[in-house]
């Protein structure tokens, strides 16, 4: 199926089916991958965040044990997982405004960049990131109440505690060998960014396109952009040890300006939290 090719609903709703929903976590960057698409397309839509940990649980039951992850989207009465067999059905359903290039080559190059740094950058960040935050409580149970229930992010450093103990068992993020790997592939994953950039705005082409879009929402936990679900300005004196890391780093204020150009403030109405 050829995507960015059918005519846009109206109002914002999928044919037929009524609003949108999504199952997501406030902070995972697969997540803002979505919601980003989302606001660009100005598309409204119903939120469901479950608490992390169970939200495996509803991810199964949503997807009939095909995925075990959020984001989970239901659109047009099927249930999608994955970010980017959602994005690729949010552009069959809303094209405008284009997420994927009309030149063939140019969308293959889009989607091969999408690809590569989903399955190589993503993974990298969360294990690097946890990583840190592990050493950091305070910071880390800050972190955690952004992404969970208010009744869950009362519960202060209790919730951070469980924070650190599901992310030391679901992704070794207190191995200290699994995160000196994963941060050599954010910096490979940064090199390979700077090198396709060179001196251009823009990964592909001209203009804002998929691969953008993923790198930037992908590299937010590492880069902090205002505008993020969690950055430097909600985060004061946390995670120094990503500068660290990573240093300033061209594509790191590359994240930035993308977030500033592109991550388009959501109106209202357009994602509901239920209450």
């Amino acid at each position: 199926m050829t995507h960015g090719t059918q005519r846009a609903p109206a109002a914002g709703y999928a044919v037929g089916m009524g609003r949108p929903t999504l199952w997501h976590l406030p902070v995972s960057h697969y997540s803002e991958k979505v919601r980003w698409a989302l606001a660009l397309k100005r598309v409204e839509h119903v939120r469901h965040a479950p608490p992390p940990g169970p939200h495996m649980a509803v991810a199964l039951a949503l997807t009939r044990g095909r995925q075990a992850t959020l984001p989970v989207l239901r659109l047009d009465g099927r249930r999608i997982g994955d970010s980017t067999a959602i994005i690729a059905a949010l552009e069959d359903a809303y094209p405008d405004p284009p997420l994927y290039p009309a030149d063939p080559q140019e969308r293959r190059r889009a989607l091969a960049l999408e690809d590569d740094f989903d399955e190589q950058l993503g993974p990298a960040v969360r294990q690097g990131v946890f990583n840190a935050l592990a050493s950091d409580p305070e910071t880390f149970s800050r972190v955690a109440a952004t992404g969970a229930p208010a009744p869950l992010a009362r519960l202060g450093g209790a919730l951070g505690a469980y924070a650190r103990l599901f992310t030391a068992v679901r992704w070794k993020a207190s191995d200290a060998q699994a995160a000196t790997r994963a941060w050599a592939a954010i910096r490979t994953a940064l090199d390979r960014l700077e090198r396709e950039l060179g001196d251009r705005e823009y990964l592909v082409g001209d203009r804002f396109t998929i691969a953008d879009l993923t790198a930037a929402a992908l590299l937010y936990p590492v880069a902090l952009p205002p505008g993020a679900p969690v950055s430097r300005e909600t985060l004061p004196g946390g995670l120094d040890r990503l500068d660290a890391e990573l240093g300033d780093r061209p594509g790191l204020r590359w994240v930035a300006e993308i977030y500033r150009r592109h991550r388009r403030p959501e109106a209202a109405g357009q994602g509901l939290e239920p209450r």
